[in-house]
């Protein structure tokens, strides 16, 4: 079965903290799996040995014979095996033992328990690609781009992919605690996350009427065995209720199946360019096409954000170079390979990349990303570092750090202007904090301290999660209405 992706490195932290929604190895990612007689012809291939196999197998045993002490013989081979991988530079090719692939496989059976977020290595750091909406990760304030740094106290250098999942997931209710390093923010920030279930439900509708007219809204979470049957349904029933245009938002959707893309695609995107190009290693292209004869009859624009990888960046490029549509936001992740999943027979597995996926132009956007047709970035205040103060710990009038800016951003998020975001306390952001205080009730102090920055941080998640602050949805609408002129 091919399954497109969120990366395959990734989908190791998606399910293993999201626990797939569709019970699969690959939710998030573009896996194809290997028949077990192609694997064996893979592993007989594998057993010819020359000499630098040899040199490996000559290595192994020196160590298993003279090092000091004991180690596992299976360790050593794991070891080379990763080292293997490195090698590549390659963060969405990954290797699991026998044991890890079990464990992983066995939490992927019994639960949908997590916090949320899919991850990758970048260089040697693991990073967010993007929390999931509605998820513990995306409410405690994870961004994209977010550099793990420690987890439970514990710094994460020198831990591969598989052991950072391993140190994260965790049963509904226990929380973890992650410090993130992220661009721009001098001091690392810590979040304490709890564990819980994460919303398996991936598309969400309504109609808007800002400007008088019904326009339809499908937001897409991810991409899993389901998604094109909600979004088939939820479409239908925005045409029923006499839609003028439709708008979808793939905003901080990590990737999915490519079965669902191609049946989404199918709706909206017609046949006269391929909805995405499959490239091997020698060039050949595989190409995948929709069966629409012609464009809907309404306009229709999508929305991408730093959070939209793969699957997202498949449909994305499909509605603008296959169908025309606008795209609204900033520039998406930028993941365009393909990874193959291949079980060994020890039930070790192994993810290689083994080729490009292309837009309909043929454009591979691989570490590029997908430009939007019309940039629009959000409020300071949607990207905003969390306030983490100590016990006793406050902010007052005439201090300067990137706390103080965070908080100014924050303020003007929650209706109260300081007049600047510097981070400088000055005299007019020690009236906007006391003017705040007052509003939620809070003792009037005109300082940050714990208090107030708990506040504050509430205040901006509703600001936020209020769609008239959404000025790239509210673009998209403006977009809808000037076609509909």
């Amino acid at each position: 079965m091919r399954k497109f992706s969120g990366k395959v490195v990734a989908l190791l932290m998606t399910l293993s903290l999201i626990v797939g929604a569709a019970g699969s190895y690959a939710i998030f990612s573009f896996v194809q799996s290997r028949s077990a007689a192609q694997t064996s012809a893979v592993e007989a291939s594998s057993a010819v040995a020359d000499s630098e196999s040899s040199k490996v197998k000559l290595i192994h045993d020196l160590i298993e014979k003279d090092y000091f002490k004991k180690v596992p013989s299976g360790k050593l081979y794991d070891g080379a095996i990763n080292g293997m991988i490195q090698a590549l530079g390659d963060p969405f090719s990954s290797y699991m033992n026998a044991k890890m692939a079990s464990d992983f496989t066995q939490s992927l059976s019994s639960s949908f328990q997590g916090i949320g977020a899919e991850v990758q290595m970048v260089g040697n750091k693991v990073s967010i690609v993007s929390p999931i909406k509605g998820s513990p990760a995306e409410k405690a304030g994870l961004k994209p781009d977010d550099q793990i740094v420690s987890i439970n106290g514990k710094s994460t250098e020198g831990l591969n992919i598989n052991q950072a999942v391993a140190k994260i997931r965790g049963k509904k209710g226990t929380t973890v605690r992650i410090g993130i390093r992220r661009p721009g923010v001098a001091s690392e920030l810590m979040f304490k996350i709890k564990r819980d279930d994460i919303p398996i439900r991936t598309v969400n509708s309504r109609i808007i009427r800002k400007y008088g007219q019904p326009i339809g809204y499908l937001a897409i979470t991810q991409f899993n065995e389901r998604t094109d049957q909600e979004f088939s349904s939820a479409l239908k029933s925005l045409e029923k209720q006499n839609m003028k245009g439709l708008i979808i938002d793939v905003r901080g959707n990590p990737g999915g199946y490519l079965q669902a893309v191609e049946k989404i695609a199918n709706l909206l995107v017609p046949d006269k360019k391929p909805i995405v190009q499959i490239e091997d290693r020698q060039g050949k292209r595989q190409p995948f096409y929709s069966t629409l004869d012609k464009k809907k009859s309404y306009p229709v624009a999508a929305l991408i954000d730093g959070g939209s990888a793969s699957a997202s960046e498949i449909l994305a490029g499909a509605l603008h170079e296959g169908a025309g549509y606008p795209l609204i936001g900033v520039k998406s992740f930028g993941k365009g390979t393909v990874q193959q999943g291949i079980e060994l027979s020890d039930k070790s597995e192994l993810k290689l990349t083994t080729d490009k996926w292309l837009t309909p132009d043929g454009n591979w956007i691989h570490r590029k990303g997908i430009r939007p047709t019309i940039e629009v970035r959000q409020p300071a205040y949607f990207y905003v570092a969390p306030l983490t103060l100590k016990k006793g710990e406050t902010l007052k009038y005439d201090q300067t750090s990137p706390m103080i800016a965070a908080g100014q951003k924050m303020l003007i998020g929650s209706g109260f202007n300081p007049q600047r975001t510097d981070g400088y306390f000055s005299r007019g952001t020690e009236k906007a904090v006391a003017a705040f205080q007052k509003s939620v009730k809070i003792p009037v102090t005109g300082r940050i301290d714990q208090k107030t920055a708990s506040e504050l941080q509430a205040r901006t998640l509703e600001a936020i999660g209020n769609p008239k602050n959404d000025r790239q949805l509210n673009a998209a609408l403006q977009e809808i209405e000037k076609e509909l002129k």
